[in-house]
């Protein structure tokens, strides 16, 4: 029974998604620094023109973004009435791919 809870526990805890490190926020800037450079992505001054707006139209703050350079997407992070609201963007189309929250 003991060995049960305990795996359950690790398999609980392996299922919560970590926050990421220094280094690896670290080579996701570079990464979106090349893409940008290369001219494979755009800049995050770029995807905040064609979402920011829209979102602060609807009441919702605008409180920072994260980049995965994996996918290639911006998450841009918004607040509207205490609730946090996720927009996923394509770094290389600008397209918003999700939203989900709020």
């Amino acid at each position: 029974m003991f060995g049960l809870l305990c795996l359950g526990a690790s398999l609980a805890a392996a299922a919560i998604p970590a926050h990421a490190s220094p280094q690896s926020r670290r080579s996701d800037q570079e990464a979106a620094r090349e893409g940008r450079i290369q001219g494979r992505l755009l800049s995050l001054r770029e995807i905040e023109a064609r979402v920011v707006p829209a979102m602060t139209r609807k009441g919702a703050q605008y409180i920072g973004f994260d980049f995965d350079s994996g996918t290639s997407i911006y998450t841009l992070k918004f607040l509207r009435n205490g609730s946090v609201i996720w927009v996923d963007v394509d770094g290389r189309s600008g397209r918003i791919m999700s939203r989900s929250g709020g």
